[in-house]
């Protein structure tokens, strides 16, 4: 029984490493090798070293042997034949995928030769980090080092803070990680022994969010805004970036509180299916905490558009993503195991250019999300369909060039028609020929191109590829492939922008209603994000009200947040998951125009003249709710005792 296995196992991997001797061996050590069970939380050096561990065994959503697959809303459509992936799973309404598909960062246990122990799941590098067995492992890592903190004798009152802070916001972080894909929870709040009767009750969403927000907050007043600053950071000076602090603490307090107010969950807690304006308000709050620190301090900040790139990957620099931008981070194992290299980036092109196996590509219609340069929509919702928002609507998208004026994080995450994907033409060469062919060195996404039917399995199934977290030029003719670094953002200040925005409005009903202890509006939020890419902002007619409001909060999620992995959770909690248009994934299918060469159209791909645009569905996902609201707890779980419900359909 995995929960009972977790929270009510005896033996840490701490102190697995001390008892490893026979019986007979112990009996015959000195006495002086005899370690005080106390020894592990004396002082700041020795606690920080147990607390370390609950930082090894964070998930890894990126890093999953050959194929890592961590998007699960209408973002990303693979290859349809690939059981193995979650992503198909959950399109075919599957949730039980969670646990059984090969490639799912989720699982309660490991795949082929691993035991599934905490011990083996933290230490097996290769594919450590999943997301349920860890996080109960962690839930009792925490309480077991607040049970132990009276003990801590050989510490300054600076150093059991930051022990305290770190126990607590570990605690809720994992019930919170547990909580957005399964629902309310018992919220362990302490050791549970071995042999004692485990029968606490699920809680609703909302009590166990309180419970959770209370925690971060008891971390928040512990932590430092910065390590650096404290006498115990000194040893560690520079080193200190990633150790949890004050402003992570609020931040997730916030989304958690955000969270637990949004409709999806508001409605499981009381019945309702609409924002609960209490809690929105409170987590504005929270947000507005974090902002007004990082405005005095600037120990966060948004970075420039000219240095965008690297809050996503680094290349053969050494040096982590992020700038200082990224909050929190999945466990940074993917640092050092090359994942990045082998597990993603060779499915983001076609083998045409990159000899590999399963393919995975954006979905056309999440493009659709990605507007104009000037800030409105290039496509609307009209009667459950993405539809252009062309002239005629009041819009400035042209559907014969559909990629001119974009919205520049267009251009940064895809790859559409005619961009040059092979930088070194010499290398790519025509099989007859043996001349440069240009019909592989560029994207030939058109209807019937090379790159759409070399090879029909695994070609580029939706017309687009995506180049967000890698060169566009990562294929194996230029040197792109080796040298990356990328560890996927949990969260980031413009993530924190876009939350403040969206509680705000909830909170106070208006596009420019604010926190009670910040002054920056709904709207100039959201506004904030669109200035450091050089967008427009949010237009007039999206301001009247908070449901015209939230339309653009959706579609700004969308986009800045891109591929990130907040899709799913996103539209379940906007009870949007079953609803057109957010339930399809389509192809983009059109013709090039006759009247521009093809010297033209790779030397300027934006400007692309192009014919015949449509888009047709490759697969519309049926789901029932409430059923496909939650993950389904593992059977052996629920079977452990009759208040420990399954959650509903499954």
């Amino acid at each position: 029984m995995k929960i009972k296995q977790y929270i009510s196992g005896s033996l840490l991997l701490f102190s697995v490493l001390l008892l490893t001797a026979s019986c007979t061996d112990y009996l015959d050590k000195e006495e002086k090798s005899d370690i005080d069970p106390t020894q592990p939380y004396l002082n700041f050096r020795n606690f920080q070293g147990f607390v370390e561990e609950l930082y090894t065994a964070m998930p890894i959503m990126t890093g999953h042997q050959y194929h890592s697959a961590w998007n699960f809303g209408e973002d990303d459509y693979w290859e349809p034949q690939e059981s193995r992936q979650l992503p198909n799973a959950i399109d075919q309404g599957n949730y039980w995928g969670w646990n059984d598909c090969f490639y799912s960062y989720f699982k309660d246990k490991q795949g082929g030769m691993n035991t599934g122990t905490p011990e083996r799941m933290i230490s097996d590098v290769s594919t450590k980090g999943y997301l349920y067995g860890l996080c109960w492992f962690g839930i009792r890592k925490a309480n077991i080092g607040l049970a132990n903190l009276d003990q801590m004798v050989d510490a300054t009152q600076e150093e059991k803070n930051l022990i305290a802070g770190q126990l607590y916001f570990f605690r809720a972080w994992n019930h919170f990680m547990l909580m957005q894909y399964w629902g309310g929870l018992p919220y362990i709040d302490r050791v549970l022994e071995p042999g004692e009767s485990f029968n606490l009750p699920r809680l609703s969403y909302q009590e166990t969010a309180d419970k959770a927000a209370d925690d971060f907050q008891k971390a928040a007043d512990l932590l430092p805004v910065d390590w650096d600053q404290t006498a115990a950071g000194k040893a560690t000076l520079g080193k200190n970036d990633l150790r949890i602090n004050k402003v992570m603490a609020l931040a997730y307090k916030g989304k958690d509180l955000l969270w637990a107010g949004s409709p999806m969950m508001n409605q499981e807690s009381t019945g309702s299916a609409t924002y609960n304006t209490d809690f929105c308000k409170r987590a504005a709050d929270a947000f507005g905490q974090v902002l007004k620190i990082c405005d005095e301090t600037g120990r966060y900040e948004l970075a420039d558009w000219n240095h965008y790139q690297e809050i996503f990957y680094t290349y053969k620099t050494n040096k982590i993503n992020g700038l200082k931008e990224v909050l929190f981070y999945e466990n940074t194992a993917t640092c050092h195991i090359g994942v990045w290299r082998w597990n993603l980036v060779n499915d983001w092109r076609p083998p045409l250019i990159n000899n590999s196996g399963i393919k995975c590509y954006p979905a056309a219609n999440y493009t659709d999300y990605f507007g104009m340069a000037d800030g409105t929509p290039a496509y609307v919702i009209e009667n459950g369909k993405l539809v252009p928002n062309t002239a005629e609507k009041g819009g400035s998208f042209d559907i014969e060039h559909p990629y001119k004026n974009r919205d520049p994080r267009f251009y940064y995450n895809f790859i559409y028609d005619a961009v040059k994907t092979v930088q070194d033409g010499s290398k790519i060469l025509d099989n007859n020929t043996k001349l440069p062919d240009e019909r592989k060195q560029y994207a030939s996404l058109f209807e019937g191109g090379l790159y759409r039917t070399d090879t029909p399995s695994k070609c580029c199934f939706t017309g687009y590829m995506n180049k967000k977290f890698t060169s566009q030029f990562m294929n194996d003719f230029d040197d792109f492939k080796e040298g990356s670094v990328l560890v996927m953002p949990l969260l980031r200040l413009a993530d924190v922008y876009l939350m403040y925005a969206e509680s705000a409005a909830n909170g106070s009903g208006s596009s420019t209603g604010t926190a009670s202890n910040y002054g920056l509006t709904a709207v100039d939020a959201i506004n904030k994000v669109r200035d450091r890419a050089g967008v427009g902002h949010v237009a007039t007619e999206y301001l009247s009200s908070v449901d015209q409001f939230m339309s653009e909060v959706r579609r700004e999620r969308a986009v800045e947040l891109s591929f990130e992995g907040h899709r799913f959770t996103d539209l379940r909690r906007w009870l949007l998951l079953d609803k057109a248009p957010y339930n399809v994934k389509t192809a983009v299918y059109f013709d090039r125009a006759a009247d521009q060469s093809d010297a033209d159209r790779y030397a300027n791909p934006k400007e692309n003249h192009v014919l015949n645009l449509r888009e047709v569905v490759l697969v519309e996902r049926k789901y029932s709710l409430p059923k496909h609201n939650w993950f389904p707890f593992p059977q052996k779980d629920v079977q452990m005792y009759p208040e420990f419900a399954q959650n509903p359909g499954w």
